[in-house]
């Protein structure tokens, strides 16, 4: 691994927790060059929902490339687009009655908020934006503005502004109603507060801590935002493509946001690819005001297309997701019962799950555990204090109750 540490940035990190070499993977394992497999609960930080080297996936791309498909093209029409397109069209948007148009804004699920961010400035004539405490929505410098944690605040370099945090649904542990320090900055004229052109949410916090907002408070924040003519954006970049259960994670709240941020598994095989949805009356743009090079990766759009066909013609992969969540949600709920003295806390819906520790430390401890008993998970929040758990969503029951019982064995070491 020598080369690694000549060569690459300090800036590296799931590295240091995972030192080996990985040579291949296939569905919900990674395998090391030396041949020992590891489940993989991490899934690419959500951008492998459907698993590693999907065959359904793999087919579709490599007739395409065999076939000599266009591989790059920008904006430009191909029938790799206009297949996607069709099949986004027929198998999310119409079956549940949205209405969007769409910005290919480039690979990644920053440029998706860069976009959004961009746009709803652009339509509503205002700068600032409302984000919310523990928020996570990129590393570029306006995603930064709006993302809480510190560290990665910090190494912008400069100042970040035009962005107002509030608090996220539980920040307060129910001591205060919701959205009553937001609607009053709003209403009252002596608060300072700028006129905000959006907000912008995610339906569960990933980075942020695997904090799952409420149906409820979600619907209260739509609702708000309705009330006083300020644009909804949600971020579904890590819980988007039926981590939560749904295929949006905002679905069961019954809302239709004003823009939608997608990307990680909307490519299905993990190739690079993003997507900011927009209501078609916000669809203001002039022609080449937004663009990128690569916002056009005809491979990523084959691997989507077929991914939306195969898993999403009917419900089998939601309610699989959703039951699997309620098994990892029920071993944790027994492991905070199990061990009382370390307050330990169960988190999250569908299949991102977290189990929240007293430190960082011990958090950090039981990855490591599970590590060396072949189970690859990351930890998250404000001080890296939740272990973190983004399986594929088409993990089988056995993978699944393979990588609980590490969990609870490593958990054991590290509370024993």
């Amino acid at each position: 691994m020598s080369i690694f540490e000549e060569l690459e940035s300090e800036v590296r990190s799931y590295s240091r927790g995972w030192p080996v070499v990985f040579d291949r993977a296939q569905g919900s394992r990674l395998y090391s060059e030396d041949g020992k497999p590891y489940l993989d609960f991490f899934a690419g930080a959500g951008a492998l929902n459907y698993g590693h080297n999907n065959p359904h996936l793999k087919k579709a791309l490599i007739d395409y490339i065999q076939r000599d498909g266009v591989t790059h093209a920008l904006d430009m029409y191909t029938v790799a687009k206009r297949d996607f397109l069709e099949t986004f069209r027929d198998k999310i948007l119409a079956p549940r009655e949205l209405d969007y148009k769409i910005v290919f804004p480039g690979p990644g699920g920053a440029n998706a908020v860069e976009a959004a961010l961009k746009l709803a400035r652009k339509v509503t004539g205002k700068e600032s934006v409302i984000n919310f405490t523990n928020a996570f929505h990129g590393m570029t410098l306006g995603a930064l503005s709006v993302t809480g944690n510190s560290m990665k605040r910090g190494a912008a370099g400069i100042p970040l502004v035009h962005a107002t945090p509030m608090p996220y649904d539980k920040y307060f542990d129910g001591a205060m109603p919701d959205f009553m320090y937001f609607e009053k900055l709003l209403e009252d004229s002596g608060s300072g507060l700028n006129e905000p052109a959006a907000v912008i949410v995610e339906g569960v916090q990933g980075e942020g801590g695997i904090n799952a907002a409420r149906l409820e408070w979600l619907k209260g924040l739509d609702d708000l935002c309705k009330r006083h003519n300020i644009l909804l954006i949600l971020d579904d970049v890590q819980m988007g493509c039926g981590r939560t259960g749904p295929f949006f994670s905002f679905e069961d709240a019954g809302i239709s946001p004003d823009i939608v941020c997608l990307s990680k598994s909307i490519g299905g095989y993990g190739l690079p690819m993003a997507l900011t949805l927009i209501k078609p009356e916000l669809d203001v743009w002039e022609p080449g005001e937004h663009n990128g090079t690569f916002r056009g990766i005809s491979p990523a759009f084959v691997t989507a297309s077929e991914a939306l066909r195969v898993y999403w013609s009917d419900d089998e992969l939601e309610k699989s997701t959703k039951a699997k969540g309620e098994r990892i949600a029920s071993t944790f709920k027994d492991l905070v019962e199990r061990y009382p003295e370390a307050n330990l806390t169960a988190k999250g819906r569908g299949l991102a799950r977290g189990l929240e520790f007293g430190s960082g430390e011990l958090a950090g401890a039981v990855c490591k555990e599970a590590f060396e008993r072949g189970l690859l998970m990351e930890t998250s929040g404000p001080d890296s204090e939740v272990m973190k758990l983004l399986p594929p969503l088409t993990l089988t029951d056995d993978e699944l109750s393979e990588g609980l019982s590490i969990i609870e064995e490593s958990v054991a070491a590290v509370l024993k």
